[in-house]
């Protein structure tokens, strides 16, 4: 009792279920958002646009002083500097460079003064979310400024041609189910959405309430699953004395499974916001080969995808698919100019690391994804080029053997990537990576000395001569 007698109603309530009363505070944001939804659905959807604005605005807002104080004016100083320079100059690749400039800036900054060695959740949390926001809309600007002929398919989707007003920026980054932690949508989307054009049918409301309910509710699964596991796995395991004691071949799996459980504490809340995005029907995108409505357009997580992966590209696809597709249309797609395919991911896992934050863990772990993607894209084109170990490895029977290890593979390497992006100091994910013997770097790093001989394993299918 004498431990939670000097805490608040919510610190107390996170002290019994063993959560950080910021991280309470962000799952009973999200709670609230789903009767910010509902009333939205009910009185404003498709009516004066000018009054949705300010709801949005002024519900995101209140949500953003309730989890952070006055701090949550960095946010909006944020907004306000970025709107003057649009103003004066939105349309040119000088006002997308200077916002993303500015937006970046302001984000490390806030990252150097309020850090500390453990993942901090603070103002700096929503102005992550902020900063690319903002750095889109500032592109989609410049694209809509250029002629239509020269646009990729899905700029074309979101290019502005006009500048939007000082409330629909507002309301666009302080939209209350994504403000926090995202997803990320493009002021296009949130345009048409306030227009009414996403009902899903001809006449009424969006029937997007089933799909709602049941991405809510599995994101409760997860959430509970994250719980659970919580118990067993903490964040420091990997460090832990009881992990030390462990044998190499328990640490690797219990690294995976480690590894799994910390990225549920992401997918349960992508999967809780998603839900009541799509109540308030921001998620409309189009319908199926059947004529059904899909309301899957801000899905940041494909669970099927992820859960079954076994290479290190599924995860890619379907973790974090927004931020994924938010830097290849306005980061990777624009470093073409590099004339190198690897210069430029390893351009955009640069810019996702210093968006992340200042700790090393950061950097470490977005390299290990570097140089395990360049490993594992080589090796599979070594393996197209060879039928007849293509043609072993589909044999019924030895296509089961193949899914197992590979599953493995993916599963235990998940959680050795994984390592530095949760420990974030350099002397716990470096103690962590000493008691695996350093296997991912010998693996992934190693490839470029080993590759001759897999080479020689695995020669090309030579070309019949007819």
């Amino acid at each position: 009792m004498a431990e939670t007698a000097g805490l608040s109603l919510i610190g107390k309530l996170a002290a019994t279920v063993g959560a950080s009363e910021a991280a309470l505070k962000i799952l009973l944001s999200i709670l609230l958002a789903h009767p910010i939804s509902l009333f939205h659905r009910y009185n404003l959807y498709g009516r004066n646009q000018d009054l949705q604005h300010v709801y949005f605005a002024v519900c995101g807002l209140a949500i953003g002083i309730f989890n952070y104080g006055w701090d949550i004016f960095h946010t909006l100083a944020t907004v306000i500097v970025v709107y003057i320079i649009l103003r004066v100059a939105g349309g040119t690749l000088m006002s997308a460079v200077i916002t993303l400039a500015f937006t970046m800036g302001y984000l490390l900054i806030g990252y150097y003064v309020t850090s500390t060695e453990t993942y901090d959740i603070k103002w700096t949390m929503p102005e992550c979310v902020l900063t690319l926001r903002l750095t889109g809309l500032a592109f989609d600007l410049y694209d809509g400024s250029k002629p239509l002929e020269s646009l990729s398919a899905e700029n074309k989707k979101v290019a502005l041609t006009k500048m939007p007003s000082f409330l629909e920026v507002l309301a666009h980054s302080y939209f209350p189910a994504s403000f926090l932690v995202g997803p990320q949508f493009s002021m296009k989307r949130y345009q048409d959405f306030v227009s009414g054009k996403f009902r899903g049918s001809e006449s009424g409301l969006p029937d997007c309430l089933g799909a709602a309910v049941s991405r809510s509710l599995t994101g409760v699964l997860y959430l509970a699953l994250y719980q659970v596991g919580y118990l067993y796995f903490p964040d420091n395991y990997l460090v832990s004395e009881d992990f030390q004691a462990l044998g190499i071949i328990k640490r690797l799996f219990y690294m995976g499974v480690w590894g799994h459980i910390a990225l549920y504490k992401y997918i349960c809340i992508w999967l809780l916001c998603e839900g009541v995005c799509i109540e308030v029907g921001l998620t409309y995108n189009g319908v199926d080969k059947d004529g059904k409505t899909k309301w899957d357009g801000c899905a940041n997580v494909n669970l099927s995808k992820f859960e079954g992966a076994t290479i290190f590209t599924h995860y890619i696809e379907s973790f974090n698919i927004n931020t994924n597709h938010w830097v290849a249309q306005y980061i990777y797609k624009r470093l073409k100019f590099l004339g190198n395919k690897h210069l430029s991911q390893l351009g955009v896992l640069l810019f996702l690391a210093v968006w992340h934050g200042l700790h090393s863990g950061y950097y470490m772990c977005f390299f290990l994804e570097f140089v395990c993607l360049v490993m594992e894209r080589d090796l599979q084109a070594m393996l197209t080029r060879n039928k007849a170990v293509l043609e072993f490895l589909s044999r019924p029977g030895v296509s089961h053997l193949t899914w197992i290890l590979l599953k493995l593979y993916t599963l235990v390497f998940m959680g050795y990537c994984m390592a530095p992006f949760v420990l974030l100091s350099v002397h716990k994910w470096f103690t962590a990576f000493f008691n695996t013997f350093f296997i991912g770097h010998a693996v992934w790093m190693g490839w470029h000395a080993y590759r001759p001989l897999v080479k020689i394993l695995l020669p090309p299918a030579k070309e019949s001569v007819s």
